[in-house]
């Protein structure tokens, strides 16, 4: 059973949309085609959800209870606003008595640890298992809740649009001014596309259905407007990957040569291909733009301008849509420039428009935060407490005379007034509790991996990604990598190179965790350090945050830091987490998708790590992308959009921490302090990196050699 999608599944549309009349309006002389309830314009974009779970997205029991949601007669027709009432008190009256039942278990829970009532013992077992079946009818719920949603969007109005795999070849020819350098002898649908067989979805009522194996770089773009792409999930894993074999201008050539070829067709007859060609064609371009605007048009002035001119000059006199792509591109571009305040106002939209969704994940959570965490191969600790709790009153520190920082990233420059971190040195990491370092820490690298985008992930290697430590060499700049060197991308490809930044500002946490232990001039100062440090992230990888959790850990494997005597006298305990970091890692090593596995993922924020999850991609992108006859292997790329999607579900689930601007200034200014510091420089200057004799040992060896050498002359 999959939750937390978007998307639905296939041979919905069928089921869901009422049969209406198609209506043709007419500005200014001209008429043109409008689907049903088209002037509200939704989001058609389809989400991570469709990129990762695909055609799985919703399953049959889905579909069927879909099916009989809101009848009052079997005789009644389906009506979309009855299924969403009758959901809305079916999951209003489980998750009240859902609650109600986890608060009478808790009950029970306390009356055995206090010994009291034997009866207890035998109803926690019965009382558990109901507990879970109500979970997962409450879940299930809520899976169709979104399937309902789902068909108020205009994903739905987009398969509309769609064509048989039959009429692919027309699509090709229906712009014959491409100016892709790839041949258009071919004809038929089998030199284009390449599928193989499987009885797996039942749900279509069909015996079989044919799989999408391969395809030419037209066939791929072609295979946009066939019939339930979008609900497959053949959409958004194509936006995703897409640039593995074409070019951001060779795409978008290609939709506007449908677009102007057709447009003029569209507004005759709404049930020709050619009609189904424009519109399909529009609803695309709105999900690239919505789902990828960031990272193919704000990168690239003059793809930009392209699309501007001829929305303006050819699609607004004929077609309402061209007002509402320009409007599109508008609020994307203010969206982009105003990034510093974007992540704050979307966050508070989320709280207050989510807040059943977090009613139901904290009630989940309440019930399965002991059985979720032996999802995970190593042993968690229950002592930390709740993390969110810390801000209740705590003393005055010197942390408050630090003034708000007024900055966005950890490598910008800082005024003057900053100054006084340095002069505070480590001293205000001991004052602080582990809770409170790891909730700021937390939110900094939530800033930092919330501007990032599933593209950003691909083709690291012509990036300079490695699989080392350090995957950056802080000497390098962006602007001088070069992306001739194993560059999977065509070579007139723009790639935003945010990743570059994002393990930059990983690698300077590790250097200034490193940096911070070996300027501490007393031996006791660096076990303090090193006991924070290894506390901190225990606390990250217990909150999911593995990005912080693994960059501490990179800082304190630092090869002067392991060497320091300080180790030695570490409480054992505070030792052993050393290990369990390691074995986090291990752990994030296995499987490109295990943070995606259970159900945590879905009720709890989560943060990768952007080094490790590039390893991944790099190992998905090793061997060849093409196929004998040259078509592209879309399994393969299939795969990477499935893995890179999870960027954005873990972005959908943010921390809601409080903030602390002065610890976070704090954080900031000793992070850039010691970004390219040179740890084995600061060590040799701190007499206490090494290992000392003391004195009165050492002139007893002293005299004790004298002695025996005395002894041999004599």
């Amino acid at each position: 059973l999959q939750s937390n999608g978007c998307c639905i599944g296939p041979g919905f549309a069928e089921e869901s949309i009422e049969p209406e009349e198609e209506t043709i309006i007419k500005i200014a002389g001209n008429s043109y085609l409008v689907s049903p309830n088209l002037p509200d314009f939704h989001s058609c974009s389809p989400g991570w959800s469709s990129a990762f779970y695909g055609a799985e997205c919703f399953d049959s029991e889905v579909h069927s209870y879909m099916k009989n949601l809101g009848k009052q007669k079997s005789s009644e027709s389906q009506n979309i606003d009855a299924k969403k009432v009758e959901l809305e008190q079916l999951l209003m009256m489980e998750t009240k008595n859902y609650r109600k039942t986890i608060k009478f278990y808790q009950k029970l829970l306390q009356k055995e640890r206090s010994n009291k009532g034997p009866e207890t013992k035998s109803m926690l077992p019965k009382l558990r298992g109901q507990l879970e079946e109500m979970k997962s009818k409450v879940q299930f719920l809520e899976l169709v809740k979104k399937y309902v949603q789902a068909s108020q969007t205009q994903i739905v109005y987009a398969e509309q649009w769609g064509v048989e795999s039959c009429v692919l070849p027309t699509v090709i020819h229906s712009g014959r001014t491409d100016t892709m350098n790839v041949a258009y002898s071919p004809t038929d649908e089998s030199s284009l596309l390449l599928y193989y067989n499987t009885e797996k979805h039942q749900c279509n009522n069909q015996n079989g259905i044919r799989v999408l194996q391969a395809g030419t770089p037209l066939g791929l773009m072609a295979y946009l407007y066939s019939r339930n792409a979008f609900l497959e999930g053949y959409v958004q894993q194509f936006l995703y990957t897409f640039r593995y074999f074409c070019t951001q201008e060779e795409f978008l050539q290609f939709l506007l040569d449908r677009i102007s070829s057709t447009l003029s067709s569209a507004s005759l007859d709404p049930s020709t291909s050619l009609a189904k060609i424009c519109n399909r064609s529009f609803y695309i371009l709105q999900a690239w733009i919505e789902d990828c605007y960031s990272v193919d048009f704000a990168t690239n002035t003059n793809l930009l301008y392209t699309l501007k001119e001829f929305i303006s000059s050819k699609v607004v006199p004929l077609n309402g849509y061209g007002e509402h792509l320009l409007s599109m591109l508008e609020d994307a571009s203010a969206r982009k420039s105003g990034s510093a305040h974007q992540w704050s106002s979307m966050e508070k939209c989320e709280e207050e428009g989510e807040g059943d969704r977090k009613t139901l994940h904290s009630l989940c959570k309440k019930l399965s935060e002991d059985i979720s965490r032996k999802n995970f191969s190593w042993k968690l600790s229950k002592g930390m407490g709740p993390i969110a709790q810390y801000q209740r009153e705590r003393l005055y520190t010197i942390s408050s005379v630090l003034p708000k920082p007024c900055y966005n990233g950890f490598t910008e420059e800082f005024p003057v007034s900053f100054a006084k971190a340095d002069e505070v040195g480590p001293y205000l990491l001991i004052e602080y509790s582990v809770q409170q370092l790891c909730c700021q820490l937390t939110l900094l690298q939530q800033e930092v991996f919330n501007k990032c985008h599933p593209v950003h992930f691909l083709n690291s290697r012509a990036l300079g990604v490695k699989d080392k430590c350090v995957a950056v060499q802080k000497a390098v700049s962006t602007e001088t990598v070069s992306l001739k060197v194993c560059n999977l991308f065509l070579s007139k490809c723009t790639q935003d190179q945010y990743l570059l930044q994002l393990l930059r500002n990983a690698d300077s946490i590790s250097t200034w965790i490193a940096a911070e232990i070996v300027t501490c001039h007393t031996s006791k100062l660096q076990v303090s350090l090193l006991s924070k440090f290894l506390l901190i992230a225990k606390c990250c990888y217990e909150q999911r945050n593995f990005a912080t959790a693994m960059q501490i850990l990179a800082g304190l494997e630092n090869l002067i830091v392991r060497q320091l005597p300080a180790w030695k006298i570490l409480p054992t305990k505070v030792a052993e987490i050393m290990e369990e970091l390691k074995a986090v890692e291990v752990f994030l090593k296995s499987d490109s998708l295990c943070l995606m596995e259970g159900e945590r993922f879905k009720t709890l924020p989560t943060i990768p790590s952007a080094h490790v999850l590039a390893m991944h991609v790099q190992q998905l992108e090793t061997g060849g992308f093409t196929m004998t006859n040259g078509a592209h292997k879309w399994t393969k790329l299939r795969n990477i959009a499935k893995v890179v999607s999870q960027v954005h579900a873990f972005q959908e689930n943010p921390y809601t921490y409080t903030p602390d601007f002065k610890l976070q200034s704090y954080l900031r200014q000793r992070i850039t302090h010691f970004q390219d510091a040179d740890i084995s420089a600061l060590a040799a200057d701190n007499c206490a990196n090494f290992h000392q004799i003391p004195a009165e040992k050492h002139s007893r060896k002293i005299q004790d050699t004298l002695r025996r050498m005395k002894a041999t002359f004599q």
